[in-house]
């Protein structure tokens, strides 16, 4: 039964890191006006009809002021890690490719039961990826200078989830490889990990 949640947690874990590099190319961020910006672009259209343009022109810019309002905290643009995120983006495909590698090799070596230490390295990968997401959802990059803002779209939220998928079954698939041995040798390891005394002793 354990080597079964073993395998569970593997499975879940590729899943994850698969959610996690198609998340990659999902808008993880929508892009707005702000006040401020909404008011440099009116600047800069009253400063270009005043100097370049006649009364008609002057007229037109002052309708477009009026529908440019409108726009302010609306999106009008959607952008992908792919497009925001040069560098961070590649570290995110990195980590699934390697979550992805990780988890599906002992699965596809062992069919009928997955060896211990299997997914090994799923939890750090995980974490590394989550920690990178987090951050990137908390600190979102800086865009012209902050005449635009940004909101989390829906490809933030599943990257995050993939990553603590792979977390969590990472760490199910390690405490199930770890749980297929008998309670009286799981007391005797965990006392002797934390004391160093063995009962053989």
């Amino acid at each position: 039964m354990a080597g079964e949640r073993s395998r569970y947690g593997l499975v879940v874990s590729a899943l994850g890191a698969v959610l996690l590099g198609v998340s990659v190319f999902l808008p993880w961020y929508g892009v707005s006006f702000t006040a401020s910006g909404i008011a440099a672009v009116q600047q800069i259209g009253d400063q270009v009809a005043a100097q370049f343009g006649n009364a008609t022109l002057q007229s037109y810019v002052g309708g477009f002021h009026a529908r440019l309002g409108a726009l302010a905290g609306q999106q009008f643009l959607a952008l992908s890690a792919h497009q925001a995120l040069k560098d961070l983006n590649i570290v995110l495909l990195v980590l699934a490719a390697l979550a992805l590698l990780d988890a599906l090799v002992p699965l596809a070596r062992h069919a009928s039961r997955v060896p211990e230490g299997a997914g090994a390295s799923l939890v750090l990968l995980g974490s590394v990826a989550s920690a990178c997401v987090l951050y990137r959802m908390l600190v979102p990059p800086m865009l012209a200078g902050g005449l635009v803002s940004l909101s989390l779209r829906e490809g933030a939220w599943l990257a995050l989830l993939g990553s603590l998928m792979m977390v969590g079954s990472g760490v199910w698939s390690r405490f199930s490889s770890i749980g297929r041995g008998s309670p009286g040798q799981l007391n005797a390891s965990a006392w002797s990990g934390l004391s160093g005394w063995t009962p053989e002793a």
